[in-house]
C-alpha cells in the first residue's frame, strides 16, 4: 500500500495532495482536539456529559409538549441531536478554516485543503467520544427494559457516519472558501443552522407530518403536509443520515417499527449521493479560488 502511494503523484493544489502531508493532518487534529480539553477539569468526559444532560433536559421537554410517545424517545433524541451536532460542529468548525491559519499560509506552503479537512476530522474524533453518552442510555434501557439493546445491528452506523464525514467535507470546503471572500457567510450559515435544526426532526418524528395531512385529507383541503415530509425526507441529506443512524441504534430495541422509520435502499443511495455530490462541488470551488486566498487573508 505504501509503494502504491508513494507512486501516486497528486498535482499540486488538489485534494489528494493531502495525503503527502498526513503527518501534518495528524499534528491539527491533535492540536484541535487538546485545545478543546485544555484546563478543562472534566476534560474527554465531558463529550459524554454535556450530550447526557441536553438529552434529559429535551426529553423530559418535548415528551410533554408533544406527547408523541414514543419508545426509547431519549435514544431515539440523543441519537438524532448527536448526529446533528457532528455536521453542524464540523462544518461550523471548517467555516473559518482559513482565515484562522492565515498566518501559517503567509509563511510556508502547505495544502489549503488541510485545514477544512483537520476540522472535519477532529470534529468527528470528538464525535465517537459523545457516543459514550449513546451507549450509556442504551445500557440503562437494557437493563429498565428487560432486554438487551447492543446487536452487531449497531455496528451498521458506520455507513450514515462515513457519509455525514464525506457530506460535511465537502459543505466545509465550499463554506470555507467563500468565507474568505464574505465573512458574512458566518452570520448566514448560523442563521440557516435554526432552520436546519427545524427540518432534521431531532425532538419530534415525521410522522406528525403525515398524520396531518390525513386530518387535511379527511377536511378536503390540500394535504400540504404530506408535501413538506416528502421534502424534509428527499431533500435533507442531513435527515437521511440521522434516519440511518437511528436505524441502526434505536429501531432494533422497540417492539413496533413506526412506517416513517424503516430504511430501504433508496435511503442509502441517497445519502450517498448527497455526499458524493457536496463533496465534488465543494472540493471544485475550493481549488478554482484557493489561489486567491491569499490576496484577502
Amino acid at each position: 500500500m505504501s509503494s502504491i502511494l508513494q507512486k501516486f503523484k497528486p498535482k499540486e493544489g488538489s485534494f489528494w495532495e493531502t495525503f503527502k502531508y498526513k503527518d501534518l493532518l495528524y499534528q491539527l487534529v491533535s492540536r484541535d482536539i487538546k485545545l478543546k480539553y485544555r484546563r478543562s477539569f472534566l476534560g474527554y468526559v465531558w463529550s459524554v456529559l454535556n450530550p447526557l444532560l441536553i438529552m434529559m433536559i429535551m426529553a423530559v421537554v418535548f415528551s410533554f409538549l408533544f406527547q408523541r410517545n414514543l419508545a426509547l424517545f431519549p435514544i431515539y433524541l440523543l441519537a438524532g441531536r448527536t448526529m446533528f451536532e457532528f455536521v453542524n460542529n464540523s462544518v461550523g468548525k471548517a467555516l473559518g478554516a482559513i482565515t484562522d491559519n492565515a498566518t501559517l499560509l503567509k509563511k510556508t506552503y502547505v495544502p489549503k485543503y488541510m485545514f477544512p479537512l483537520s476540522k472535519v476530522t477532529s470534529t468527528m474524533v470528538d464525535f465517537v467520544f459523545s457516543l459514550g453518552a449513546l451507549v450509556i442510555v442504551m445500557v440503562v434501557f437494557s437493563f429498565t427494559q428487560g432486554k438487551v439493546l447492543f446487536s452487531f445491528w449497531n455496528l451498521g452506523i458506520i455507513i450514515p457516519i462515513i457519509q455525514a464525514y464525506i457530506f460535511a467535507l465537502g459543505l466545509g470546503f465550499f463554506l470555507a472558501q467563500l468565507h474568505v471572500f464574505f465573512r458574512d457567510i458566518r452570520y448566514i450559515y448560523n442563521a440557516f443552522v435554526t432552520m436546519w435544526l427545524y427540518c432534521s426532526a431531532i425532538f419530534y418524528d415525521i410522522g406528525m407530518f403525515y398524520e396531518k395531512a390525513d386530518r387535511q385529507i379527511a377536511e378536503g383541503s390540500l394535504p400540504y403536509a404530506k408535501y413538506l415530509a416528502f421534502v424534509v425526507e428527499n431533500l435533507n441529506p442531513l435527515y437521511i443520515y440521522i434516519k440511518q443512524f437511528r436505524y441502526f441504534v434505536w429501531v432494533p430495541g422497540i417492539d413496533n417499527v413506526p412506517y416513517w422509520a424503516a430504511v430501504n435502499q433508496w435511503d442509502f443511495i441517497l445519502g450517498t449521493i448527497y455526499a458524493l455530490v457536496m463533496f465534488a462541488i465543494g472540493t471544485y470551488f475550493f481549488k478554482r479560488s484557493q489561489d486567491k486566498f491569499i490576496l484577502y487573508i
